[in-house]
């Protein structure tokens, strides 16, 4: 269930009307952050557009690039009789009035207002044609997110997996591992065994063995990769909750590191911190 912020599509329709073509990009962003290019005939469907988005998306930055080209035989010139005529008749008065006023050129008589009709293709049927092929676009983005945050999925559920494996292997190393911290204790305690009391020495030994437990660092390891495999499985967004359990599971990576009294600990709680980061980088992806 879990989407990608990563992902592109472009789409295009043509028509009598002349030709659209949209583009979506979408990458990781801790927001949603949309941003649109359109064409200044169409800038008012941005509101539509970006609410769609907001429907549609939790998290990511969003460029949205719509083009549009009319035909070459969409646009005409029409020239309005009527204004041109009522431009005449007043131009007519004034030369009347001033002899030697100067009269304006062909040009400058189209450049007046109201005189030429540019007439261009129908923009709301433009602006639904825009409309659906965004939509069609939105559909595509999500989709192609979903498919990304799938591949996302499956690798982070390879590196849970190797989690649990070093997990489980220090749980089976833990006997062996205390046993020796004993006998070595004892080793280095026999010159000055006589000093010491034996309730001490067995107190001692106890205090030791407690600070080298680390079943409570490995419990919640193992909690906090079931619930990182539940979060992928939830629909919505997931990756700040995820975000959050790579903290967790960094914590407990560090205090085992902290804990360790062998070299075979040691190398087992680095290479957590190793699948660890590798899987926060991958969420950094998820939405």
């Amino acid at each position: 269930m879990a989407h990608s912020m990563t992902a592109f599509t472009r789409l295009g329709r043509e028509a009598e009307w002349g030709s659209l073509q949209l583009e979506l990009r979408s990458v990781n962003q801790r927001y949603l952050d949309p941003h649109f290019r359109l064409p200044e005939c169409l800038r008012d469907l941005e509101p539509v557009f970006r609410e769609a988005l907001r429907s549609r998306l939790a998290r990511g930055k969003v460029e949205c690039t719509l083009r549009f080209e009319p035909a070459s035989d969409a646009a005409t010139l029409a020239v309005s009789r009527e204004r041109l005529e009522a431009l005449a008749a007043a131009l007519a008065e004034v030369r009347g009035v001033v002899s030697d006023a100067p009269m304006p050129d062909a040009l400058a008589l189209l450049d007046h207002p109201g005189v030429l009709d540019a007439r261009g293709p129908d923009l709301e049927t433009v602006k639904a044609e825009a409309t659906a092929l965004f939509e069609a676009a939105l559909d595509d983005l999500v989709a192609g997110r979903a498919r990304e945050g799938d591949k996302l999925a499956g690798l982070i559920r390879e590196r849970l997996a190797a989690v649990n494996a070093q997990v489980a292997e220090v749980r089976r190393l833990m006997p062996e591992i205390l046993e020796r911290q004993r006998a070595q204790l004892l080793e280095r305690l026999e010159v000055v065994k006589a000093d010491l009391e034996p309730q001490r020495l067995e107190a001692e030994l106890v205090l030791l063995a407690q600070k080298a437990d680390v079943d409570e660092e490995l419990d919640r390891l193992a909690t906090h990769v079931a619930e990182v495999e539940r979060q992928l499985g939830q629909k919505g967004p997931v990756g700040r909750r995820l975000d959050f359990l790579m903290q967790e599971l960094n914590r407990e990576a560090n205090t085992l590191s902290s804990k360790a009294v062998v070299a075979s600990t040691t190398r087992c709680a680095v290479e957590l911190k190793v699948l660890i980061e590798q899987m926060r980088e991958q969420i950094q992806n998820i939405e």
